[in-house]
């Protein structure tokens, strides 16, 4: 069997909503095995996904190996009330914070790199390729509120909490609401890439 390529060999490129339709069974695989989600999930946040194709502000990253294989992706688009996440996301933050950090944000839903990739900087790559191309004050997102490579990522890239312990419908985990401000930072003091 040979070894994969190299984290160095993945190149990032800009997708549209068709073009992530396209390859829409690949990502959501890559999102089951990053977050240790059941099979069945896929198929659910496929339909999700191709919806948010549609948003206003949508904007996706995709990492693929010299061969085309997908390795990872990052899609979002602008955080709007009468949207799920945003209107849960609205009603556990203070009013305070709601006027800070909702009122232009960015709404990072999914980015995930396939587990024997991670920790090589794709991630890294992905996130500051899509937030320097996207138009917005901030950009928000949900992680489990547990020590990750992913935690640690968006802290070295100046996120902040807006809420902690936080549980989804759906999910039993405890999750993190963070938000950074545009143009990312990346100063933080996990700022260089994991090997």
């Amino acid at each position: 069997m040979s070894a994969l390529p190299a984290a160095a060999d993945v190149t990032i490129e800009t997708w549209t909503g068709p073009q992530l339709a396209q390859r829409i069974n690949e990502a959501m695989a890559i999102y089951v095995v990053a977050m240790n989600y059941p099979t069945y999930a896929g198929a659910q946040r496929t339909v999700t996904a191709q919806g948010h194709a549609s948003y206003a502000g949508f904007a996706c990253r995709a990492a693929l190996r010299p061969d085309g294989r997908l390795v990872g992706f990052a899609y979002g688009y602008t955080s709007k009330p009468g949207q799920w996440w945003h209107d849960l996301v609205h009603r556990a933050v203070t009013d305070q914070i709601a006027a800070d950090w909702l009122h232009d944000a960015f709404e990072l839903s999914e980015m995930h790199v396939l587990p024997h990739y991670q920790g090589g900087g794709i991630g890294r790559r992905l996130l500051t390729s899509l937030a320097a191309a996207i138009p917005h004050d901030a950009v928000l997102l949900s992680t489990p509120d547990t020590d990750t490579r992913a935690f640690r990522l968006y802290r070295s890239l100046g996120f902040v909490d807006l809420v902690r312990d936080h549980r989804f419908p759906g999910d039993a985990r405890p999750f993190a609401v963070l938000g950074a401000r545009l143009p990312l930072d990346g100063s933080g003091p996990d700022a260089s890439p994991r090997r």
